[in-house]
């Protein structure tokens, strides 16, 4: 059995080999934040940003990204993903712009960066289009919302768990 780990047995680091595991149907899900002001906001609910619809315009980026995760973080494997979307919610008491990210594909490794990446990208996105209505915007809390298949099995964060 191959032993999962980015280190050779000289401890030089190396892509993992995956090739003994079961191919299996894989799903991640990651969520992310963007706070920016009200003001902000609304101009990207209204679709009044002079760059154009920002959201459109996130969801093609983090799609993208999740695409390119294999060129963009060391170590992942290039994969052929089924399936990306990309979903936004607003909260405008809290002045946020929740991002959520899914990935998925039948392979033989999981697709967690791939989906964090997606919403790391839709959020620069989002602050790209709209820096010059608001700098201060902060985008925070990327994690890993739930996954399913492999090896390890089902995985949803605690925070999620009612």
């Amino acid at each position: 059995m191959t032993d999962f780990t980015h280190l050779d047995q000289d401890g030089r680091v190396r892509m993992v080999d995956v090739a003994d595991k079961n191919i299996s149907k894989r799903v991640a899900v990651a969520r992310g934040c963007v706070t920016m002001t009200g003001d902000t906001l609304a101009r990207i609910m209204d679709a009044t940003v002079k760059k154009g619809n920002v959201l459109e315009a996130a969801r093609i980026a983090g799609v993208m990204a999740a695409k390119k995760t294999a060129d963009l973080i060391p170590m992942c494997h290039p994969l052929n993903l089924t399936h990306v979307s990309v979903d936004f919610f607003s909260d405008s008491d809290n002045n946020t712009l929740e991002i959520e990210a899914s990935a998925s594909l039948a392979g033989q490794t999981g697709v967690e960066m791939e989906a964090l990446t997606a919403v790391s990208v839709a959020a620069l996105t989002i602050y790209d289009m709209c820096k010059s209505y608001d700098k201060a915007m902060i985008i925070s809390d990327i994690h890993l919302k739930s996954k399913t298949g492999g090896k390890s099995g089902k995985f949803l964060a605690r925070r999620y768990q009612k």
